[in-house]
């Protein structure tokens, strides 16, 4: 079993480090920190079912080529967005060093035409998320390849990694929303916006104020 220390704060109260699955030991803050990027990319994510529970009525709508952004579609960017949440959940979840590239891709899968598929993917990377998210350390080192189009490789971290994931769904999201517009379809009005532009405008979505 798992020891845990406890470290004491100057008021008295006790900040235990606390140890997660692989045997890292997370403070409180860190914890509280994973807590808030978890809730942040959950949440992202769930706009995303919203979407396909809520908005979408037919499966045709998700493969509509946009006109103002070629090549583009409903479909095309749930799944591309979706792709470097499991990219980096699934990098964390192998033994370390970790290596992540989010050049993998998986085009033309079934959750680009089918809701139904779509739906059940973006359950799965929730799920995923909740699982692996708390057993990781914040700082938890990894190194990043990238074609930029110049081969790169640079250092990072799993909560700057898992804060990017979030904030690139985001901006498909926008894209999602330029294409639903296209085809008539309404979408909540925070839909596709960043949360720090939901912050200074004062919203009362979910993404525009802090729950942790």
């Amino acid at each position: 079993m798992q020891s845990t220390t406890v470290e004491r704060l100057p008021s008295g109260q006790s900040s235990a480090i606390l140890p997660t699955e692989n045997g890292t030991q997370l403070s409180r803050d860190e914890m509280k920190n994973l807590e808030q990027l978890l809730q942040v990319g959950t949440t992202i994510l769930s706009q995303a079912l919203d979407l396909l529970n809520n908005s979408l009525t037919s499966d045709d709508q998700l493969i509509i080529h946009s006109q103002y952004m070629p090549g583009s579609t409903i479909g095309k960017h749930l799944r591309h967005a979706r792709d470097h949440f499991t990219l980096l959940l699934d990098c964390v979840s192998r033994p370390r060093p970790y290596a992540l590239s989010y050049d993998v891709r998986s085009r033309n899968t079934p959750m680009e035409t089918s809701r139904e598929a779509a739906r059940t993917a973006i359950e799965d990377t929730i799920a995923q998320l909740k699982q692996v998210v708390p057993g990781v350390s914040l700082d938890a080192p990894l190194t990043l390849h990238a074609v930029t189009p110049y081969s790169q490789t640079m250092q990072s971290t799993f909560g700057r990694e898992l804060w990017f994931a979030g904030l690139h769904a985001v901006h498909h999201w926008s894209m999602i929303r330029v294409i639903a517009g296209e085809q008539g379809i309404q979408l909540d009005k925070s839909f596709g916006f960043a949360p720090s532009t939901l912050v200074h405008q004062g919203t009362e979505a979910s993404l525009g104020k802090a729950k942790i």
